[in-house]
């Protein structure tokens, strides 16, 4: 991942398409109409199986009461696939060639998915790493190959870049070793640790040059993740919309939960949605604050569904955990939304105080909305769309303020 700076690079045109090799170069941040490319959008459909994975631990953990710890694995796994995607997905952006080799390689990436998906249910039930780390060795080693291509077709300072890249890659993956060998008490300050120096490989490698990631392609890219993330709360929302179809004497309990659950799904869509990030990208330098905060934005919205499903499970009498617990699997996964998507790039479109205040109010008064019993989750899907109302209400009182001021000015 990279931020906007004046040592990028000067924008380069992508390399000829002839043959089944080419250099691995940089694209040019000028390319007109820059999209997902198919392989893209295939990557982020493979990291759907390891979201759901970690969302359904996460459930399992929270009904049985288990918070405390359920929260810990599914921060420290799910760190691992955000991870693990915004590699590629900066990386992607700047360098990607579409030849046959690149190909390959971002397919053993997606092997490595589905190895780490196939043992986040060990990491969370047994604390046993090691499928997960062996399908990280899988994606990080293909990582770092792609970064020794960049080196050998790159000129001295992107060169520098590329390596300081591949090895710090390479040298982090041997760290989280210690989450498979050292014992279970010191794996969480291993995470920090090992969490910490991740996020400052990029910073380093990137000291001197930077790579020329396009802006409109990477806000394409994180809000495709987003939808990703928000799909899995949209599938709690059906579970609970069908479970109030099977569990007939439930029916009055269910539906304010299913109604609730889509409100706050489509809520957090067009929130994250209203405004155009990637003008913001272009010229803000903060964007490695905008790339790695997302981190919260991700864990939230795919937390959000696992909180859905805790609630119907609470309901219908199969979790062991009280109706308030139940609803702050809900509540609080929204807010910290609500609390990330203002903070990382909403605040930057608002104008005055009122506007500037609509999300945090409405985080705060998502939170309150847990002791309302039976009703929480309906109550914060309503606070939610109320949000939405009353956004759009403020946007176009001053978009029609502003018309009136320049329809008047002639006459001033």
């Amino acid at each position: 991942m990279t931020s906007a700076s004046s040592q990028s690079p000067a924008p380069s045109r992508r390399a000829a398409r002839s043959g089944p090799l080419r250099k691995l170069t940089a694209r040019g941040r000028d390319e007109s109409h820059r999209v997902a490319s198919p392989l893209e959008l295939f990557f982020d459909l493979c990291f759907v199986v390891a979201i759901a994975q970690a969302g359904v631990q996460l459930v399992h953990a929270l009904a049985e009461g288990h918070a405390g710890e359920g929260i810990l694995d599914y921060a420290m796994v799910f760190f691992a696939i955000w991870w693990a995607w915004m590699n590629f997905s900066w990386f992607a952006s700047a360098y990607d060639n579409d030849d046959a080799l690149y190909r390959v390689v971002t397919l053993v990436q997606i092997a490595g998915v589905l190895v780490l998906a196939a043992g986040v249910s060990r990491a969370f039930d047994e604390h046993d790493f090691l499928v997960v780390w062996l399908g990280y060795v899988i994606m990080r080693l293909a990582m770092a190959g792609q970064w020794l291509r960049v080196a050998r077709s790159a000129r001295a300072a992107e060169r520098a870049l590329a390596l300081r890249y591949a090895g710090g890659v390479l040298l982090c993956q041997v760290g989280w070793l210690g989450l498979v060998l050292l014992p279970e008490p010191a794996r969480p300050w291993l995470f920090l640790g090992l969490a910490i120096a991740e996020l400052c490989v990029p910073l380093y490698a990137e000291k001197d040059y930077s790579t020329s990631w396009h802006p409109h392609h990477i806000a394409e890219r994180y809000g495709l993740f987003t939808i990703i993330v928000l799909g899995e709360s949209v599938a709690a929302a059906t579970i609970a919309v069908k479970s109030a179809v099977d569990e007939h004497d439930a029916l009055g309990q269910l539906m304010p939960i299913a109604a609730g659950g889509l409100l706050i799904v489509f809520s957090a869509w067009w929130i994250y949605f209203v405004v155009p990030i990637h003008g913001h990208l272009r010229s803000n330098k903060q964007a490695f604050l905008w790339g790695y905060g997302h981190y919260l934005v991700f864990a939230s919205a795919a937390a959000i569904g696992a909180g859905l499903e805790v609630a119907v499970e609470q309901t219908v009498g199969t979790a062991h955990i009280s109706t308030m617990a139940a609803s702050a699997a809900v509540t609080l996964p929204t807010a910290l939304y609500l609390i990330s998507v203002w903070a990382l790039h909403a605040r930057h479109f608002k104008v005055g105080i009122a506007q500037q205040m609509v999300l945090p109010t409405t985080a705060l008064l998502v939170i309150c909305c847990t002791f309302l019993g039976d009703w929480a989750v309906l109550a914060a899907g309503l606070v939610s769309a109320l949000a939405v109302a009353v956004g759009v209400a403020l946007t176009a009182h001053m978009a029609a303020g502003e018309s009136a001021r320049r329809q008047t000015a002639p006459a001033a």
